[in-house]
């Protein structure tokens, strides 16, 4: 399992109130992203468990891009990986995104 780590300065804060959400499923060619309200406003962190070694920088290229496209300031981000492609990562996290920004249930 490789374990990978980014802190990335958030432009923009995560809206609404919900403390936390969690989308998907780890299973075959999916993955479980749980995200967190925890962070000062500025800052996103997000932690990623992969069988998938060696993609480091597709990794990075992702998040990075995901920073900068949505509101994510404010949240830890944990990413249980179980070999998705970058598209259905990209996917995952604006779905998180999304659900955190909902009123709670």
């Amino acid at each position: 399992m490789e374990k990978l780590n980014f802190k990335l300065d958030a432009p923009n804060r995560a809206r609404g109130t919900r403390a936390q959400a969690i989308v998907g499923v780890v299973a075959s060619g999916n993955l479980e992203v749980l995200l967190e309200r925890v962070l000062p406003p500025d800052v996103c962190m997000i932690d990623i468990a992969t069988a998938a070694h060696g993609f480091g920088a597709v990794w990075e290229s992702v998040v990075r891009d995901f920073v900068t496209r949505r509101a994510a300031g404010g949240l830890r981000i944990s990413v249980n990986d179980g070999g998705a492609r970058p598209d259905t990562v990209a996917l995952r996290l604006a779905q998180g995104v999304r659900m955190i920004e909902e009123p709670e249930a």
